[in-house]
């Protein structure tokens, strides 16, 4: 049965008389953000060495359907794989025997193995975690010159036992994070923890999302990844250069997530996903980003489901790229972890932890 043409106009103008009042709340609603704007850098060409291929696309599925969002991935001198989970535990893959090695009680994101055998565990609900060969947990730091860490989130463990490790934002917690990208404020901080003296001194503050971290090979400086400014930063922590901070790599092609050292000199950035046009066109648009902010979470944009982990010399030249442009098998990389001429790939909302042949 039709609709009569003066109802269909009744609901037509309820219908923009809604969407009016809608977006007028989201205009003078009080919104959890105090946005800056900024001017992103021109989005790189996706030629040479970052041009497109499929070198993830045919990816080996790890612990698939077994394991809730492995954000990071660590090996054992046996081999075994260890990836922490939304539900607080760190499993341990032995061949295809999947085991809980230890439960954080949190959110255990980065991971990385002392000269001790401990695992180093950044929590982003508990914060610097130690775990034994029993899979005891300690805690190591909390809270770093009276603020409490608000979302630890990678950890790099130097020959001598010393820790560096990030607070990505001092703000926004786990969860919150696409908050910390609207309001494009520095909330992340690089840490020191040594664990002879058990005091923490921070190394660099106002961080753009301080996220991954991971030492030269020489252990003379920290690549520490500022996710969004798209850019790696450096940290030096010996030379003429020690204790400032400078840029390794900017005007990256997306979102870096954890960065690690190879173990031949080189890093190895995992990129959660491309650039996209709808955030470059709200950076320097902070009434817009205020709006965005007092959405519902389910309307908030979403990332584009593409693989990406990118190689770069510690000049900050990058070497190569391993891509899966379709997102079919291997997307959202938060995580690269290489071992015995494969890359193991972690992924914060998967179920599955990535292994790809170099």
């Amino acid at each position: 049965m039709a609709i009569p043409m003066k109802l269909l106009l009744r609901l037509l103008l309820l219908l923009v008389l809604g969407l009016g009042l809608f977006a007028a709340y989201l205009a003078v609603a009080p919104a959890p953000i105090d946005p800056l704007a900024w001017e992103p850098p021109p989005v790189p060409a996706m030629s040479g060495p970052l041009a497109p291929n499929e070198r993830l696309a045919g990816a080996t599925l790890l612990a698939a359907g077994k394991i809730d969002g492995p954000e990071d991935v660590e090996t054992d001198a046996a081999g075994r794989v260890y990836g922490g989970t939304n539900a607080g535990e760190v499993l341990r893959l032995d061949g295809d025997a999947l085991e809980v090695f230890a439960n954080t009680g949190g959110r255990p994101l980065g991971l990385e193995f002392a000269p001790s055998g401990a695992l180093i565990v950044a929590d982003a609900k508990k914060g610097l975690l130690s775990i034994d060969a029993d899979g005891q947990v300690s805690t190591l730091v909390d809270t770093v010159d009276g603020v409490r860490l608000g979302f630890t989130d990678d950890v790099a463990v130097a020959a001598d036992g010393t820790i560096f490790f990030t607070d990505a934002s001092d703000k926004f917690g786990f969860g919150d994070h696409m908050l910390d990208l609207l309001e494009a404020r520095p909330h992340g901080r690089l840490i020191k923890y040594d664990p002879l003296t058990k005091t923490s001194t921070v190394l660099a503050k106002d961080l753009y999302f301080a996220n991954g971290v991971a030492l030269s090979g020489d252990e003379s400086f920290l690549a520490v990844n500022e996710t969004y400014r798209y850019r790696i930063s450096r940290h030096w922590l010996k030379g003429p250069k020690a204790g400032t901070t400078d840029v390794l790599i900017e005007g990256l092609p997306g979102f870096p997530d954890g960065v690690a050292q190879s173990g031949r000199g080189t890093f190895w950035i995992a990129m959660f996903t491309v650039r996209n046009a709808a955030g470059d066109f709200l950076a320097p648009r902070p009434f817009l980003k205020r709006m965005v902010a007092n959405l519902p979470r389910a309307l908030w944009p979403k990332p584009e489901p593409y693989g990406l982990a990118i190689e770069i010399d510690e000049d900050g030249k990058v070497l190569q790229s391993l891509h899966d442009t379709a997102g079919a098998s291997v997307y959202q990389v938060t995580s690269v972890h290489e071992r015995d001429g494969a890359l193991y790939l972690g992924h914060l909302h998967r179920d599955r932890i990535s292994k790809v042949a170099l």
